[in-house]
């Protein structure tokens, strides 16, 4: 059981499970925010107005020159207008997909004391785990889910004592996919570095390389929620990592603000979801997007995702535009950071808004 000596927020699953018809007000969005929360459900059915693109990474290292230039240039596209992507023909097979859902699935399946044995502990700095979000002092606000953090690759970096013993397949799955999902991130940054004119190999050497890049995974539980109008499973954010990927259960919640507008993702068959994180918009001086995005929850369906936070190692790197993609006309539009002190400024600048909107 959790040992530390802060007050722990009640897991959401409780909430859900406990039959309360109105969520406590910690969970309530802000005025301003609750005439953008609808149903996702009718969202995802809406075809009209701009759609996350769909790119098929089939030919992207085609030897036939044509062919493997038209697919980078799709997402070299997607990259700099939308900074999102569904991702399909990915090379991991449905089969690997599949076991590393269900090995989530039934984790999430057990009983909340089970999963308390893994719980995480943010005030001692633990944060590998089971965890729900704890209120920011700004803010006070909470997301409606729980989750379960751990670093999946490199595997020398592993904590395997945090890893869940149940299910069984859980270790193997997740292992093998952490590792075929580093061989995907390599495509995409050899791409990426093509189309901003970079050799192929810089945009992976600059956020760490094979030894240093981590990847982080984060399954997010949103449990039913009573009044979904009212509440975000994740509330609007940018990603910090250069990528980050994501598998859902096909329960729709994933929006985008694209154009001054939320657009709601549709559950594409076994695709795979990439966002560029604001480590690969800093290094293309803004030429690829780390777009605004949130998660939105529903009455009738438990919604789980499965997110793998590609990131630069915290202080060894000095993240910032890179010389090549500036000049006098298009000056670096980031100062130079370490991940570690861009992640502070994000925290500093949200509990400043927050502040200044009480």
């Amino acid at each position: 059981m959790v040992t530390s000596i802060a007050p722990v927020a009640p897991r959401v699953e409780s909430l859900s499970s406990s039959g309360i018809q109105a969520i406590p007000k910690e969970y309530v969005r802000p005025e301003e925010e609750l005439n953008s929360i609808g149903n996702i459900f009718e969202e995802e059915k809406n075809n009209d107005g701009p759609q996350v693109p769909t790119i098929d990474l089939k030919d992207i290292e085609s030897e036939d020159v044509g062919i493997r230039e038209k697919c980078r240039d799709e997402l070299k596209k997607a990259a700099t207008e939308w900074g999102v992507m569904h991702l399909v023909n990915h090379g991991i097979s449905q089969d690997l997909l599949e076991r590393v859902k269900k090995a989530g699935q039934v984790f999430f399946d057990l009983p909340i004391e089970e999963k308390e044995k893994y719980a995480n502990d943010q005030a001692s700095g633990k944060i590998q785990g089971y965890g729900s979000k704890l209120a920011n002092n700004a803010s006070g606000q909470l997301e409606w889910e729980d989750y379960f953090f751990h670093l999946v690759y490199p595997e020398d970096k592993r904590d395997m004592s945090i890893w869940p013993k149940t299910p069984s397949d859980y270790i193997v799955a997740t292992s093998e996919y952490a590792r075929q999902l580093r061989g995907l991130a390599s495509k995409i940054f050899s791409a990426l570095s093509l189309a901003l004119g970079l050799e192929e190999g810089r945009l992976e050497k600059e956020v760490g390389g094979l030894e240093e890049l981590l990847l982080q995974m984060k399954i997010n539980y949103y449990p039913k929620c009573p009044q979904p109008e009212l509440a975000l499973g994740v509330e609007a954010h940018t990603d910090v990592s250069a990528l980050t990927f994501i598998l859902h259960n096909m329960v729709p919640g994933l929006q985008l603000f694209y154009q001054g507008k939320w657009v709601t993702a549709k559950c594409v068959p076994n695709s795979i979801i990439m966002h560029i994180g604001d480590t690969i918009e800093i290094l293309s001086n803004g030429k690829f997007k780390s777009i605004l995005h949130r998660g939105l929850v529903n009455k009738e369906k438990v919604r789980i995702s499965w997110a793998v936070f590609c990131e630069p190692p915290k202080e060894k790197i000095i993240l910032k535009p890179l010389p090549e993609v500036v000049s006098e006309t298009e000056p670096p539009l980031f100062p130079p950071r370490t991940f570690s002190q861009h992640i502070q400024h994000k925290l500093f600048r949200k509990t400043q808004d927050a502040l200044a909107s009480k």
